[in-house]
């Protein structure tokens, strides 16, 4: 999972992702090509309204100047981004009439359309909703971002900055907390917005206190002075405004998930989906039934081979989550499967490997409450000397009922799957290949897309599992059914089909995942990313269609790890381009004699 799947947007807005963590073309091995400087010159309009309303993403990754700045939140500030992005969008277009370079126009494209889709995000949500902004996970998160261990220790004294802006302690600003009521309270009377979800808003409150608490964690492990003040300050700012919420918001929550279906159609469009929701509903349910399929094959196999009496999945399952690994064993577990998956893919020439070392490490509190599910931290990413992107691995879910136990990561089976996501040959490696082998910004911030992201890391997995033993081959398809499975209950929740109650039953019974996760699960379709959650199943079914035209086309030609590395190598393109760039560069056809 990206880190910053929960965002409902990246790019600039403030508001939906504050602190976006969204790659950017670092210190390579290699200088990058000439087309590649051209093209960052013009990115560089866009990256500057990133820093413009959220200089925090700006400074996550690696854009200077920035790291004492904070999130706009002043009054207007989606008309003042819109008006911003409209402009952007036509110095882009009168730059793209005078571009030869086929590449670089490509990028411009690219730019042009980033700017357009996302000034319809900002004014499709001024439009329909009451602005209502987790305050305790913004600043949370621009604490976590810039006293990061990778990131220099000398701009990690902007810290305390940042925090005395945030309470509103320095001339010119006001407390963060403030200007949240403010947005949500000049529009709140107006009863043709629609108000956010009771459940995300009670979650919000419930969280408050360990994001405080690891804000805390992350300015004393900083060894940074002067901040207790103002610490303190924010502790009584946010007490006050969790009293605020409790009595203005509440009352004004909608006690349904279901957005309004603009944006859910947005949500779609914005993470690279372009099926509607009946046609993804009906495919994933298809083969979810034929995954479920194999799955009942491959346990009773491992049944067979262990003696054991349980031959249907469910019971296999849970006789495998048995073998619980203890906490401080994970971590050991995890670097040894992605060790042997490493040999494996070096040996079945799957994918050209990165020089530096994945790395591998346990989530905070405070991160599990921001993001309970595992998933990749990114690092700096401009200026970028070799720090590597994280596999992060919570072990519990704060969010979920009180003493129930996450068992879903912490088993020796579902490491192999698990790796393969996050680290190699999935997310991880995306990472790294694109920084040591450098591609433009357009193609990595601004063509970003869940689709491309997510379906890589689904296809990484399936790539893996024939080389698996049979318990790594199960958890491989487990996940596999939980990823057709989102696809279905998303767009069913979304479109009032189904209750939120029924989809973690069915994930709880049928897919096996244990109820804090079957909680996340939930949360992340109905209000931490509704619409994200189809990403998985429809990039990784974009992707087996490319291959098969490949395959086609080349024939006994045919190299994967060519292919692989080319798709890897063009960024993080929507599968439009992507398609197009393999048709062109990589397979292209060849005339009927």
């Amino acid at each position: 999972m990206w880190k910053s799947a929960s965002r409902a947007r990246i790019l600039l807005a403030a508001v939906l992702v504050a602190a976006v963590p969204v790659t950017v073309p670092a210190a390579q091995t290699a200088l990058p090509a000439a087309w590649i400087h051209e093209s960052n010159r013009h990115a560089q309009i866009l990256l500057e309204l990133i820093a413009k309303y959220s200089p925090e993403a700006a400074a996550s990754f690696g854009v200077e100047g920035h790291d004492n700045q904070i999130v706009d939140l002043k009054s207007g500030y989606s008309e003042r981004q819109e008006a911003d992005l409209q402009a952007a969008q036509a110095q882009l277009e009168s730059i793209r009439s005078g571009v030869t370079h086929r590449l670089v126009r490509q990028d411009v494209g690219i730019l042009i359309k980033a700017a357009a889709d996302q000034r319809q995000t900002l004014q499709l949500n001024r439009k329909l909703m009451v602005p209502f902004t987790d305050v305790g996970q913004l600043v949370f998160q621009g604490f976590q971002d810039l006293l990061d261990e990778r990131v220099d220790k000398e701009r990690q004294k902007a810290a305390v900055v940042r925090l005395r802006r945030y309470v509103g302690a320095e001339k010119g600003y006001e407390p963060v907390t403030v200007l949240a009521r403010a947005r949500f309270e000049e529009r709140a009377s107006e009863s043709a917005l629609t108000g956010p979800w009771v459940v995300e808003v009670k979650q919000n409150l419930d969280n408050q206190p360990r994001y405080l608490d690891g804000i805390e964690q992350l300015l004393k492990g900083s060894g940074l002075k002067g901040w207790q003040r103002d610490m303190k300050t924010l502790r009584q700012q946010f007490a006050d405004y969790d009293k605020w919420v409790r009595a203005t918001v509440l009352p004004r929550t909608r006690q349904t998930n279901q957005l309004p279906p603009e944006l859910y159609a947005d949500n779609l469009k914005s993470v690279g989906v372009d099926m509607s929701p009946k046609d993804i509903m009906e495919r994933a349910q298809s083969d979810y039934v034929q995954t479920r399929d194999e799955l009942i094959v491959t346990t009773a196999a491992l049944a067979k081979q262990r003696n054991w009496p349980e031959t249907n999945y469910r019971d296999v399952i849970r006789r495998l989550k048995k073998e619980r690994i203890p906490a401080d064993k994970l971590m050991a577990l995890y670097k040894n499967r992605l060790r042997e998956i490493e040999t494996i893919v070096r040996d079945k020439r799957i994918v050209t490997l990165p020089e530096r070392e994945a790395v591998i490490r346990l989530a905070s509190e405070a991160e599990s409450a921001a993001q309970p599910a595992p998933h990749i931290d990114p690092p700096r990413l401009i200026g970028n000397t070799g720090e590597a992107a994280e596999f992060v691995l919570p072990t519990t879910n704060p969010n979920a009922k009180a003493g129930a136990e996450m068992d879903d990561f912490s088993y020796d089976a579902i490491a192999w799957t698990l790796t393969a996501h996050e680290a190699r040959p999935g997310h991880e490696l995306q990472f790294a290949r694109m920084l040591e082998q450098g591609v433009s910004t357009a193609r990595v911030v601004f063509a970003f897309n869940s689709a491309n992201v997510e379906g890589w890391a689904l296809y990484a997995e399936a790539v893996m599992k024939e080389y698996l033993p049979v318990e790594g081959r199960i958890g491989s398809l487990q996940m596999r059914l939980m990823r057709e499975a989102r696809a279905f209950l998303d767009p069913m929740l979304n479109l009032g089909l189904l209750q939120p109650e029924q989809a973690q039953r069915f994930l709880m019974e049928e897919v096996m995942l244990s109820e804090p996760m079957a909680k996340q699960e939930v949360d992340r379709y109905t209000f931490r990313a509704p619409g994200q959650a189809t990403s998985y199943y429809y990039g990784y079914a974009r992707l087996n269609a490319l291959r098969t035209r490949v395959e086609l086309a080349q024939a006994s030609k045919f190299d994967a790890l060519k292919f692989h590395d080319f798709i890897v190598n063009q960024g993080l393109l929507p599968f439009d381009l992507l398609e197009q760039a393999v048709t062109a560069e990589f397979a292209p056809p060849k005339a009927v004699k």
